[in-house]
């Protein structure tokens, strides 16, 4: 039996319909163990010892409410045997906060919350520029014009975003960019990412799901009629794919590090034969892995999980 904590949004706000955190949470109360939820605010420490206010809580499929959660208790996370942080971003100060909470813990925390504070999910994938896109990131506009100036389109993004939030496509002469890096630098106060435009994009967003550094199951998602974005959430459509000889080489060369920085469950995007992001603080893809592949992934995710205990 191992004790599991899931640090996560309010159970309340979960559409359990494609939420890769059900799916973890319904594997392990299949396999008979104990499952309790909190939000990063209910950590703390007493007495150097890392705590939470959790809940414990069972899952119901059949019928709403699906999660049925008893009175909050104050725990001591070393109750716990595995603890999985499956807080969706931004990754901001209030997330660091709570990876130095889970530091202290002695239970066995998914993904490892040192690695979490080092893998930006943007900034991450540039540690391995023979797979990254030609990428300037600064707070400079001048900069970003020049950059752009050897490339027909570029993409501008923030540093920090996520699910698609703040991307856009243009070019060094649009007279919209200052504006642009204006917004997304904060004026200057924070950077954003310029990256060569990928014309594959229109081909699709690949997701690729590795599991312990193994690469176990991936999709499309490719943009719809109205947005550049591969972003399920602004009209992007899954479908099935391939991995192609090109993924294979990304993964290869990821699997080390992944596996070396207790990075478990991650999701890297891949358009066309470049590496875009990194996705290691609560990557998502779990369902859409089944529906299109008949691969269910949580039970493999749990198991490599029991295998680092």
């Amino acid at each position: 039996m191992k004790k599991q904590l899931f640090v996560m949004d309010p159970v309340e706000s979960i559409n359990i319909v494609g939420d890769s955190t059900w799916v973890l949470m319904l594997e392990a109360q299949e396999r008979g163990w104990p499952v309790s939820w909190c939000t990063p605010s209910d950590l703390f420490v007493e007495e150097q010892r890392a705590m939470a206010r959790c809940q414990a809580v069972r899952m119901h499929p059949e019928a709403a409410p699906h999660f049925r959660s008893a009175s909050a208790q104050v725990v001591d996370l070393d109750d716990f045997d595995m603890i999985w942080m499956r807080k969706d971003p931004p990754f901001d100060m209030d997330y660091v906060f709570s990876t130095y909470v889970l530091d202290l813990a002695d239970a066995l925390v998914l993904n490892h919350p040192g690695s979490i504070k080092l893998a930006n999910e943007k900034m991450f994938a540039l540690q391995w520029p023979e797979f990254s896109p030609r990428t300037m990131v600064s707070n400079n506009l001048e900069d970003i014009r020049r950059f752009g100036q050897s490339l027909e389109k570029m993409v501008l993004k923030p540093w920090d975003g996520n699910g698609g939030r703040g991307v856009v496509v243009t070019h060094h002469a649009d007279k919209n960019l200052g504006a642009l890096v204006e917004l997304l630098t904060d004026e200057g106060r924070g950077y954003c990412i310029a990256q060569e435009y990928l014309p594959a994009i229109v081909d699709g967003d690949k997701r690729i799901i590795l599991v312990d550094g193994e690469p176990r199951g991936w999709f499309l998602r490719v943009p719809g009629e109205t947005d550049h974005r591969g972003n399920m959430h602004v009209g992007a459509s899954v479908v099935a794919c391939e991995l192609s000889a090109a993924d294979r080489r990304i993964c290869e060369a990821l699997k080390p590090r992944m596996k070396e920085m207790g990075l478990v469950f991650v999701g890297i995007d891949v358009i066309g034969d470049r590496l875009t992001e990194i996705n290691v603080t609560s990557p998502t893809g779990l369902q859409e892995v089944l529906q299109l592949q008949g691969r269910a992934l949580g039970p493999e995710l749990l198991d490599a999980a029991v295998a680092r205990c």
